[in-house]
Formats: C-alpha cells, sequence, structure tokens
C-alpha cells in the first residue's frame, strides 16, 4: 500500500490500545511508543480497543473508515479508566493528537485490507494485554486479521508481548500457557538474522553485546510461523522476536516482540507508585534494558517507509 500524502508531516499510527485500564502501561506505554516517531513531526494516534467495542460501530467503520467512538459505542469499557474520545500531548517537540476510532471486528482479511486502505495508517502497532491469546475472545478475530493485514500489506507493524502472541498465532503459530508467570529483564540471544536486522541496530547493554529486554508475560509463542523468521530468543522463551516476509521471501517492516520495550524504568516506577504493580515486580524489573533504542529503531522504519526526513 502506498503511503498517503505526507506534505502536511503528520504520522498516522493505529495502536491497538489493549491496556487501557493501566495508567502507566496503557496510555502511558503509548506516549513512549509513540515518542521516538514524534521526534520527526506531529503525530495522529488512531486508538483501538475492539476489547470494549461493539460489532455495530464496527460494522459501521468497515462501511465508512474512520469512525470516532463514543461511551456509547464501548459498553464493556472499564470505568476505572475516564473515557475520553481525544487528547493533544506535545511530545518531543511535536503535537501528538491521541485519537479513539472503531474498527472491524469480523475477522475478515479482504474487509480489513479495505478498512487499511481506507484510513491509509503509516503503521501499526498493537500492544500487551491482561487478556490472553491462549484464552481467545471474539473481538481477537478482528485483531489478528489487522495484524495479518498490516504486516503482508507492508505497513510498518510491531506487535509487543500479546501483540507478538497475536501476531505469530495469526500467521500460524501455536501459543500455550507456562505455569507461571514470568517477569524480568533478560539478555536476548540474536540469530545471524537478528543481529544485522535493523530493529536491533541500537546500543545493546546485556552481555556479550545482547540486548537486554524486560519480560512479563505467562503465554509463550512455541513456534515459528512460516512466514516469518527468527530473530532472537531467551533461555526462558524459545520464540522471543520474528519478523514478517513476504511469498518471496523477501523480510518485511513487521516484527513480533515478546518484551516489553515501552515498559520504562519511569513508568515502571511510577506503577508500583499507583499499586499497579507488587515490590516483588519492582525488583525484577529494576534493571536497564535496551526498550527505548528499539523504538526509536522501529520509529526510523516508520518514517523511512514514508519517504520524511527528521524535522
Amino acid at each position: 500500500m502506498p503511503p498517503r500524502d505526507v506534505m502536511n508531516g503528520i504520522t498516522r499510527v493505529v495502536l491497538m490500545d489493549l491496556l487501557v485500564e493501566r495508567s502507566q502501561f496503557g496510555h502511558g506505554g503509548n506516549q513512549e511508543i509513540i515518542d521516538p516517531i514524534a521526534g520527526f513531526g506531529d503525530v495522529e494516534v488512531l486508538l483501538l480497543t475492539p476489547q470494549m467495542q461493539t460489532e455495530e460501530v464496527g460494522d459501521e467503520a468497515q462501511g465508512r473508515g474512520l469512525i470516532d467512538l463514543s461511551l456509547d459505542d464501548v459498553p464493556f469499557w472499564d470505568h476505572e479508566f475516564e473515557f475520553w474520545k481525544e487528547c493533544s500531548l506535545s511530545m518531543n517537540g511535536h503535537n501528538v493528537l491521541f485519537r479513539r476510532i472503531a474498527m472491524p471486528l469480523g475477522g475478515d482479511d479482504s474487509k480489513m485490507e479495505e478498512w487499511l486502505n481506507d484510513i491509509r495508517p503509516d503503521a501499526v502497532v498493537c500492544s500487551g494485554s491482561r487478556r490472553n491469546v491462549t484464552m481467545w475472545e471474539d473481538w481477537m478475530d478482528g485483531g489478528a486479521s489487522l495484524v495479518r493485514c498490516s504486516s503482508i500489506m507492508g505497513i510498518p507493524t510491531l506487535g509487543i508481548c500479546f501483540g507478538h502472541q497475536l501476531l505469530c498465532k495469526a500467521l500460524g503459530s501455536t501459543v500455550k500457557r507456562a505455569e507461571k508467570l514470568s517477569n524480568g529483564v533478560w539478555d536476548l540471544d540474536l540469530t545471524a538474522e537478528g543481529d544485522s536486522d535493523v530493529l536491533f541496530s541500537s546500543r545493546r547493554s546485556g552481555e556479550n553485546d545482547r540486548p537486554a529486554v524486560l519480560f512479563t508475560h505467562q503465554d509463550h509463542v512455541i513456534t515459528v510461523p512460516q512466514s516469518c523468521s527468527l530473530l532472537g530468543s531467551t533461555n526462558h522463551n524459545g520464540v522471543t522476536a520474528v519478523r514478517v516476509h513476504s511469498d518471496d521471501g523477501s523480510a518485511l517492516p513487521a516484527w513480533g516482540v515478546q518484551f516489553h520495550p515501552e515498559a520504562a524504568k519511569a513508568r515502571v516506577e511510577r506503577a508500583f507508585n499507583n499499586g499497579d504493580i507488587s515490590e516483588e515486580e519492582l525488583v525484577a524489573f529494576k534493571r536497564e534494558h535496551d526498550g527505548a533504542g528499539i523504538l526509536q529503531s522501529f520509529a526510523d522504519v516508520v518514517i523511512g517507509n514514508m519517504g520524511q526526513s527528521k524535522s
């Protein structure tokens, strides 16, 4: 899909916002993802909450493209978190508009491609979630279709934790649930392909020039999708990072990562102070990790794909 006209310098990011009920890892995590992209110019972030919206507004979005969400459209909203339609922030010297919109939920790839061609995003990101791919819910059909289509269409795509699992399952892999939760920072063992991949081109603070990355998860991707290459693994998680390839074998700008690059140290500390994580989790997450550099690398890909230069 060719990029939209970018003469106005605005980058459009579709972000599947699955942690809205956790301020530091939801809206805060979203800001960490968008901040390096905002270093290049203004950004419009289209937030999707398929886990909370109605099928009816999804059908309307299928026919009309960009449909803003109202409170009536999200009957499953967690009201411990205030609903808002949009907000504007100054980030990295530029304006960022966060806007909640509806997405199709049917899981029909041909219709999802039509919707993506209509709204023309420059990037698609799927966040982590408190839901589980191993405990499938109906809305996940639409989410899986979104990341499958965006990656295959050549739209820069990043699946994080749950998003990684959703992308891999959407492309045919097996996801299983472990007996216990994995919390902590591990060194990522890169494959030869992963070592030269643009996503891991930033500084590496682990031992032996390995990226250090932060995990909190219980579901695990077990098999590498046929259309993907394995970029990295850890001693507790075999399929940690993958890259999607086209039918002819060429690498597409689409990745799944089991870890959380958006879990900046300040976000973790605020989450503990807010009572969102335990002291045990805080201790597990204390070590520095390379998430910021990985997100910067993804931002570089997004902007490069648009043919923009940094302003």
